[in-house]
């Protein structure tokens, strides 16, 4: 399976199902009163995050997601029955923004759940509207349309370490070495195309979730190699272990590229606490490896943990292993754990916008905006004279024909709200 980790899908709630205008009409009853039911509520779409999935690749040919619509009311106050919602499974560490880069939902934690797009209401049958003064209102409302988000799904990986370093450091030889994972590995740049996860055991009791990043190069961070894609994935790790291969030319350069990669990118990735390992030792003479350990303590910070290893023979490794656990318990008790967090990223909703409109004057149309009143107009059958009627009363209750003869409108002018006009 291909690694997927942004893709754009087009979400679609549930549209609510149609009031229905009906009367009782019984034997030995003499005008039976008002009896259509409600409809049914629209589905509404929801995103699950679980540890079952690994990457976004079961959106790569699906690019909607639609869930049900509500059923019609019908007659004898039956009321239409409400869709179910549309459960996704995504990813944990996924992040649903909008269009314009609004983070909807950050599902950060196994089972979290977040609604995405929220199904429209159904309508009210006309035994909704019986009152002293409307004994037989021959009206109902039409169903809410469904919400409708494009969406852009980005996968963060959610690691407790993060292995970076320059392309042939030995990420995936360390990988393969500690854990299950079995990444591609050969001697060439760039094998590691993809991010790889593998569970470490770091003894009986105790175990840790390594992300393997592809090669950074100098320019990772401005877009350039692969390692500008990935670098995401690291913004959640714990801690991170920064390996150099002991053969590089100039491992000062290496370490220093790496860093500069590091605090270039846009969350300064370079303050997340690391060790770092000098790698493949195991074919130099002690003395020349104990040299290059010295060059690299000059320029690694003094709290930085700095260790020789060879990913191929199995030295060190252990060692290194014992102080990331350590590392890590550090980073756990300096922030909660993922699951004792409470707080989440809530779908953005605008409340007080509902009870806001304006009315703007065009020559002799007056367009009518505002996110309550355009719902009570959506659910409106414009065919309908007593709903209409109803419409202007909701219209005069919440100020807008005082505004509007404010303005000038006069019988007969055209009142547009949304893609609905009528005459005033």
């Amino acid at each position: 399976m291909n690694f997927i980790d942004k893709v754009t899908v087009l979400i679609t709630a549930g549209d609510g199902g149609d009031g229905a205008t009906s009367f009782r009409h019984e034997k030995f009853v003499d005008r039976g009163g008002p009896d259509g039911g409600d409809g049914g509520d629209g589905g509404d779409v929801v995103f699950v995050a679980t540890r079952n999935e690994n990457t976004l690749a079961s959106f790569r040919y699906q690019k909607e997601l639609k869930a049900d619509n509500g059923q019609a009311g019908s007659k004898r106050r039956r009321h239409g029955k409400s869709a179910d919602d549309l459960r996704v499974a995504v990813p944990v560490g996924t992040v649903v923004a909008s269009e314009d880069g609004t983070v909807l939902a950050d599902l950060a934690i196994d089972e979290q759940e977040a609604v995405i797009a929220r199904g429209g209401k159904g309508g009210f049958g006309n035994a909704h509207f019986v009152s002293s003064t409307r004994q037989a209102p021959n009206f109902a409302e039409k169903g809410e349309a469904g919400e409708v988000v494009t969406t852009l799904l980005e996968l963060k990986m959610i690691a407790d370490v993060g292995l970076v370093g320059l392309p042939n450091a030995g990420k995936s030889t360390l990988l393969s070495r500690i854990s299950n994972a079995r990444p591609e590995i050969a001697d060439y740049p760039f094998t590691t195309l993809t991010p790889n996860l593998g569970v470490v055991d770091i003894d009986k009791r105790s175990s840790l979730l390594f992300a393997d990043i592809p090669g950074l190069i100098e320019g990772a961070a401005q877009g350039k190699g692969l390692g500008h894609e990935f670098l995401r994935h690291i913004e959640r790790t714990k801690v991170l272990i920064h390996l150099i291969d002991a053969y590089n030319e100039d491992i000062v350069d290496a370490y220093k590229t790496i860093q500069a990669e590091l605090k270039s990118y846009k969350t300064a990735l370079d303050h997340r606490p690391q060790l770092v390992a000098l790698n493949k030792i195991d074919g130099l003479d002690d003395d020349i490896a104990k040299d290059l350990q010295a060059k690299l303590r000059k320029i690694v910070p003094v709290d930085t943990p700095l260790f020789v290893i060879s990913t191929q023979s199995g030295k060190g490794v252990q060692e290194l292993l014992y102080a990331v656990k350590a590392a890590v318990d550090k980073q756990k008790q300096v922030h909660p754990a993922e699951d004792e967090v409470e707080e989440v990223v809530p779908v953005l909703r605008l409340q007080n916008a509902e009870k806001a409109w304006t009315v703007t004057a065009e020559k002799n149309t007056f367009v009518i905006t505002g996110t309550r009143i355009e719902k009570f107009a959506a659910r409106t059958d414009f065919a309908n004279e007593q709903g209409l009627r109803r419409l202007r009363d909701i219209m005069q209750k919440m100020g807008i024909m005082h505004e509007l003869a404010r303005k000038g409108a006069r019988a007969g002018a055209t009142i547009k709200i949304g893609p609905q006009q009528f005459e005033l």
